[in-house]
């Protein structure tokens, strides 16, 4: 099993804090696993963020050559679970496929002041890519 941790070009970057955005798991048949750090954007609505965040999961995705049909689990994080609806119609126009395992949770805060969501995911990347 190979580890790489990264922070592709292109894709965004780290926000005030020393992380990491992606850790790509690599098996030995060639497939991968990628963790993709939470993920916040700007925006005055639970949608407008969800939008702009389901953008820059792509963008790192695609960084490792997965788009976001490979997610099999994502973890929301929502400061107010009654916008849970606006988050759900920006995340079925994202996430087309099969539904991934997912979990919701309601956080009293977020690390940015202004964010009213964050959302991290699992993605599987079949071999050769």
């Amino acid at each position: 099993m190979k580890v790489t941790l990264d922070n592709p070009a292109g894709a965004p970057q780290p926000a005030n804090a020393y992380y990491s955005q992606v850790a790509r798991v690599e098996h030995a048949d060639g497939s991968a696993l990628l963790f993709v750090s939470g993920q916040v954007a700007e925006g005055a609505t639970v949608a407008e963020q969800s939008r702009g965040i389901f953008e820059a999961l792509g963008a790192l995705l695609g960084a490792h050559g997965a788009t976001l049909a490979d997610v099999v689990n994502i973890r929301t994080y929502l400061t107010d679970i009654s916008r849970l609806h606006e988050y759900g119609a920006v995340r079925r126009e994202f996430l087309t496929g099969t539904a991934p395992t997912s979990m919701t949770f309601e956080a009293p805060r977020l690390f940015k002041p202004d964010a009213r969501i964050e959302i991290e995911v699992v993605a599987a990347v079949p071999a050769g890519r």
